[in-house]
């Protein structure tokens, strides 16, 4: 998702300078007129605005906070965007400490998957500063269609989060509906033409059972980033005093799914952990 949304960022005119734990995965961008730099502190020594687009939260905190990190470099002024799906709570330490430092800071988390990313169709829900984000509009206007900021440093991820537990809930509603009419002996595609168009459609439905029937499990999305992101909603909510019963059952279903073997599959994956439970191999029907 980083190198194509990077890419949009160049075709906009911006000039780009990169870094990537593998430099060969930033060959395009390169070829397309990106500077290379070893390090992010290397990127944040000759950039006014960094993008961090990373995995977990911990490489948030080595990219950023760690030596020849981000914030050890960045110049006064700067604008620290983060747009990884991270930890609220990791968002507002690195605006403190970017404030301390003269630098600003916006978490910017993305939904859209790989296929957003490619179509500069993403939505980006930002948190931070409102001077900020005004200043960095353009740019995210270059890589997504749907850009609101929803308040200060943190509530970019805490949106993010409600956006996954709608995506949990989904998913698991579809795996069952499709489970449900397969062991009935209905046409799956059928059915899909029936209920997709009405008050039962989503996205997940349009998109995601269609791969899920002819058994493509290439991820858009990944079962292991899900995995984690359900985690740091899950922790969110314990902390809230929130009981969150739905988000809880499936994620430990993506985990069950994980130990079977998915964790690199697609979240489309998560049928198989479903079926097994009934005693059917879903690859093998």
């Amino acid at each position: 998702m980083g190198s194509a949304m990077c890419g949009h960022l160049l075709a906009h005119g911006y000039a780009v300078t990169v870094t990537t734990r593998t430099r060969s995965s930033a060959d395009a961008l390169i070829a397309a007129g990106a500077q290379w730099a070893d390090t992010p502190g290397e990127v944040a020594a000759v950039s006014d605005i960094v993008f961090t687009m990373v995995g977990f939260p911990a490489d948030v905190r080595q990219v950023v906070l760690g030596p020849r990190g981000v914030l050890e470099t960045a110049r006064a002024g700067a604008v620290i965007v983060d747009m990884s799906t991270s930890e609220p709570a990791l968002s507002v330490e690195i605006g403190t400490v970017a404030a301390q430092r003269g630098v600003h800071a916006l978490d910017a988390p993305v939904s859209g998957g790989d296929v957003g990313a490619r179509n500069a169709a993403l939505s980006i829900m930002v948190g931070g500063p409102a001077e900020v984000f005004d200043a960095v509009s353009p740019c995210f206007k270059a890589m997504g269609t749907t850009v609101v900021r929803q308040g200060d440093h943190g509530a970019g991820q805490h949106t993010k989060m409600v956006n996954q537990i709608l995506i949990a809930g989904n998913m698991i509603a579809v795996c069952e509906a499709l489970l449900y009419a397969y062991r009935a002996g209905l046409n799956l595609e059928t059915v899909l033409s029936s209920v997709n168009r009405g008050a039962a459609g989503s996205w997940s439905l349009s998109n995601l059972a269609p791969q899920m029937i002819i058994g493509n499990m290439t991820p858009g999305f990944l079962v292991d980033h899900f995995v984690k992101d359900m985690g740091i909603a899950l922790a969110e909510a314990s902390r809230m005093r929130l009981s969150l019963p739905g988000l809880a059952l499936v994620h430990q279903l993506y985990v069950a799914l994980q130990a079977q073997g998915g964790g690199r599959d697609g979240t489309q994956a998560l049928i198989r952990a479903l079926a097994s439970l009934s005693g059917v191999n879903w690859d093998r029907r």
